[in-house]
């Protein structure tokens, strides 16, 4: 097998796994705080073995490394606390759909900290998803067919599905600074943040009682954190950017499958071309596409400073 194809097999068996990643947290029925902590503190042990075997701890760690780690982790940490909390409120299709403005969050972040250019394509494909937007806010929970797992808390959800991009951006942002750091321990040093974070929150107390509730969380420690690392970032090593985008939205597309057979829940028609204008907005933002042909090379490289 060619490097090009195990990276594709690497990168969609990643973007699947991250797709269910919802339908574990909402069957682990435990209160997200924990869900968030066991998810770091079972992803520490399993990421701290892949490390010892690959010999990523010897002599690569510095404190200039741990510090900007830690606080991508701390970004990451409240992010995954924000985009599962949304679950509950906006459904899972939704708050995925929204969590996937993340590319309009890092091309903010470039033009306000790195004077990165924003171009005419940019700001088309952010007006496209922000129109998504307000099709999704505008759409009522509560009419329509079969909203059985949309939460009273519809917009509050939408928010949390928005912050929950905004420190995921942040986190993407700080990690750049780490540039030939290998991933798998700045992995390792973001869970284990989060085990130090959302310890004193835990509810140690009144643990889960049965298999099924600890299968869930241990899920998503090693499989949904631990072996989706490794498959996500061997992609990465193997695959040109486009590729990588482009199988990125497996992760959506699964998501809102996962929510209409696991949960019954369907989207109202607005909802429906919302959503899909985020992600067609994401994939024309990640893949460099254009609305428009241009007449020359100058003009379709024209930007706004």
């Amino acid at each position: 097998m060619d490097s090009m194809a195990r990276g594709t097999i690497e990168m969609t068996a990643a973007m699947t796994i991250l797709g269910t990643i919802g339908w574990f947290v909402v069957m682990s029925g435990q209160p997200i705080m924990d869900v968030v902590f066991w998810r770091c503190a079972f992803g520490a042990v399993t990421l701290l073995i892949i490390c010892a075997a690959l010999g990523l701890l010897r002599g690569r760690l510095t404190l200039r490394i741990v510090a900007i780690a830690a606080l991508g982790g701390a970004a990451i940490v409240i992010n995954w606390l924000l985009l599962f909390s949304s679950f509950s409120r906006a459904s899972i299709s939704i708050a995925t759909a929204v969590y996937n403005t993340q590319p309009f969050m890092l091309v903010g972040f470039g033009a306000l900290f790195f004077s990165e250019r924003l171009t005419m394509a940019k700001l088309a494909w952010l007006g496209i998803a922000f129109a998504g937007m307000l099709l999704i806010v505008q759409a009522s929970p509560d009419v329509g067919p079969n909203t059985g797992s949309v939460g009273t808390d519809y917009f509050t959800g939408i928010a949390m599905a928005l912050g929950a991009a905004f420190f995921w951006a942040v986190a993407a942002i700080v990690t750049k600074k780490l540039k030939g750091t290998p991933p798998h321990l700045i992995a390792l040093i973001q869970v284990c943040v989060g085990v130090v974070m959302l310890a004193p929150f835990a509810n140690f107390s009144q643990l889960p009682a049965d298999a099924w509730s600890w299968s869930m969380l241990a899920t998503l420690g090693v499989v949904h954190t631990g072996l989706m690392y490794i498959l996500m970032y061997g992609a990465i090593q193997r695959l040109p950017t486009h590729l990588q985008g482009s199988l990125s939205f497996i992760y959506p597309v699964v998501a809102i499958l996962v929510d209409v057979v696991a949960f019954g829940h369907r989207l109202h028609p607005a909802q429906i071309v919302g959503a899909s204008a985020i992600l067609v907005a994401a994939a024309g933002m990640n893949l460099g596409w254009t609305l428009w042909k241009s007449k020359t090379p100058a003009e379709s490289t024209q930007a706004i400073k």
